[in-house]
């Protein structure tokens, strides 16, 4: 099983990608349906945080941002993500970084730039790493 843990900017890029891609198309979709263009649209964030939990489920572990940089999501055994893991890495993470005012996020960007395994606090959560490597190198 090849590890290839992807670090901080690649994975920074990546969210980027999934932010202009994805988050601001249906920002602008949304806002058109509803008339609020604001960054706080409850069913922009709703949708974004779905397909966030969703497509790494259905797509091997990739978003659009991951699969046009290369990086995937997995479990530490090198299986595939599902239901229970993405909402631990999505929403209960999201919790434990709103508790900590922040602070949280930034030990995570950190302990990505600096450990060899490159695993956030999301990931020790939910159990996961991002790699470079494809499924079929798992």
């Amino acid at each position: 099983m090849e590890i290839s843990p992807a670090g901080f900017w690649i994975r920074f890029f990546a969210g980027l990608l999934d932010s202009l891609l994805v988050n601001l198309p249906l920002l602008l979709l949304i806002g058109m349906l509803t008339g609020d263009f604001s960054d706080e649209n409850s069913w922009v964030n709703l949708l974004f945080l779905l397909y966030t939990i969703i497509v790494p489920i259905v797509w091997t572990g990739y978003t659009v941002g991951k699969r046009i940089v290369g990086i995937r999501i997995v479990k530490l055994d090198g299986r595939n993500v599902g239901l229970g893991t993405m909402l631990l890495r999505t929403i209960v993470a999201s919790i434990v970084y709103a508790l900590t005012l922040g602070i949280g996020v930034i030990v995570s960007a950190f302990m990505v730039g600096l450990r060899e395994d490159k695993r956030a606090i999301h990931d020790f959560i939910a159990g996961t790493y991002v790699t470079y490597a494809t499924p079929d190198q798992m």
